[in-house]
């Protein structure tokens, strides 16, 4: 669960081709957003419960909270540059999807929140079945590839923009093991065919 190398190998075995990845860094963080955006309406988990920011008492300590702070925490475990980049663009969802929550109210809130999630949703399965012609992740572990798919498309991001590695040869070990899986997932592909 914290090695993430292996994180990063799983994930990257059902998510090879470009234009499916290039969907993922899309719809990814939107996802993640508009979760946020629905938790904003759980109760507080403590009584003091409101942050005021400029005034305004919308950053409230729920489970939209809990659950930034889940994966910020576990993000950093797995790498400290990226994961602490990631810790923060978490808080900024959740600090944005406080705000935006706070200014629609959750009878419109909550239908921006299923729109979106629709459309990205759909957006991601194409990629799959159509580019990638594999079932997502999420069907063969589905905590690993909520939890993870945040992380791995910032870190795909990092990776194509700036070369980032968590450490020296993480990507060819990585591109190594993700090689090795889609052989093998192939293999058993074909010979359930046969």
């Amino acid at each position: 669960m914290f090695d993430l190398e292996e994180q990063f190998s799983f994930y990257g075995a059902y998510h090879n081709n470009p234009i499916n990845i290039a969907l993922h860094m899309v719809f990814v963080w939107p996802i993640l957003f508009t979760a946020l955006l629905l938790l904003n309406f759980t109760p507080p988990l403590f009584s003091q419960s409101p942050i005021l920011l400029l005034g305004q008492s919308f950053l409230v300590l729920n489970y939209g909270f809990l659950s930034t702070l889940i994966y910020a925490l576990y993000y950093v475990s797995l790498d400290k540059k990226a994961g602490s980049l990631a810790a923060f663009m978490c808080f900024l969802c959740w600090a944005g999807s406080s705000f935006l929550g706070h200014r629609l109210g959750f009878a419109l809130a909550w239908k921006v929140v299923l729109a979106s999630q629709l459309l990205c949703w759909t957006g991601q399965f194409i990629g799959h079945g159509v580019f990638e012609k594999r079932a997502p992740a999420l069907l063969d572990n589905l905590a690993q590839a909520f939890l993870m798919a945040p992380f791995f498309v910032l870190l795909e991001a990092l990776q194509h923009a700036f070369g980032y590695e968590p450490c020296p040869g993480f990507h060819a070990r990585v591109q190594a093991k993700v090689d090795a899986e889609i052989r093998a997932w192939k293999e058993s592909k074909n010979k359930k065919i046969s």
